[in-house]
């Protein structure tokens, strides 16, 4: 006994060390393995405000950065304001996202998401006219048709550019609530509007004859972008790619069709028996996508 005891604790203490060894082994991928990172949360500065556009605009933003990787979260930060003074606001950084009809100016200033939130249908023009006049407008099928009606718009806006460019008799007018007086008193025959704009408008001025006419569509391109400051490329991107993602799996036109305007145009404005004239945009920026057909809605299928 007294030769074998002293090798006992030897013997113990080897044991030990190669569970201790085991044990290290088998733990070293745990130890050496990365903790997990989680992504901290962007905050998107955007406008505030509910009316049926930015409504329309933030859902859509929404369901676009939610395909994206990275996480984002849009901050209400900014009283609505002008045009021109949020868009000066985003190129300072102060603004993150804003959303309009573009132009060439606004591309050359910002960074556009070339995908139109609205698939284009904004770009479509019914008539709001006189009640009791539809007769005016019964034979017409054509442009030159139309250049025999008069149509009343705002003197400065974009549409009067897009009227006057196409040879249209156009009567400008600066005030907008004037032109709904100006045509129930026969001033001009017709006030091409949006298409999802004349019923609400109509609703507004109970006091004056006014009707939507029946048969035409006017049409035009007229994309409404996401835009951001020029020197983030990443949130352009994310946008971008968010949105195609969404027009692929159908959840662009799941949330496009159960807009509220959207279906309201779908119940109210008969598009598919409807006669469309096609008009040119000479201010379209050149590189607006007209050739990729996902992105563009067809009248006749809604």
């Amino acid at each position: 006994m007294s030769l074998i005891s002293p090798i006992f604790p030897w013997v113990r203490g080897a044991r030990f060390l190669i569970s201790s060894l085991v044990t290290c082994l088998l733990l070293a991928p745990l130890l050496l393995a990365p903790f997990p990172v989680y992504a901290q949360t962007k905050q998107l500065r955007v406008v505030q405000g509910n009316n049926s556009i930015e409504s329309y605009a933030k859902g859509l933003l929404r369901l676009a950065l939610s395909k994206a990787q990275d996480k984002y979260e849009l901050q209400e930060a900014i009283p609505n304001t002008s045009e021109e003074r949020m868009v000066n606001m985003l190129m300072d950084n102060q603004l993150d996202v804003v959303w309009y009809a573009t132009t060439n100016d606004l591309e050359e200033r910002l960074l556009p998401v070339r995908i139109c939130i609205y698939r284009g249908l904004l770009g479509y023009r019914s008539l709001m006219i006189k009640k009791g006049t539809q007769f005016k407008f019964d034979g017409i099928k054509t442009l030159n048709d139309l250049k025999k009606v008069s149509l009343g718009q705002g003197r400065f806006w974009a549409d009067t550019n897009v009227l006057t460019a196409n040879n249209l008799n156009v009567v400008k007018v600066l005030k907008y609530e004037g032109l709904f007086y100006m045509l129930d008193g026969d001033r001009f025959d017709a006030f091409p509007r949006g298409v999802h704009e004349p019923w609400s408008e109509i609703n507004r001025y109970p006091k004056l004859s006014l009707d939507v006419e029946k048969n035409l569509l006017l049409s035009y391109i007229n994309p409404f972008y996401f835009f951001v400051n020029k020197s983030n490329t990443k949130l352009a991107q994310d946008i971008e790619r968010g949105l195609r993602i969404a027009i692929e799996d159908g959840s662009f036109d799941e949330y496009f069709f159960n807009d509220p305007t959207v279906k309201d145009v779908v119940e109210k404005a008969n598009l598919k028996e409807r006669t469309i004239i096609h008009l040119d945009n000479p201010s379209l920026p050149p590189k607006t996508p007209v050739d990729d057909k996902s992105l563009w809605i067809d009248p006749y299928s809604m």
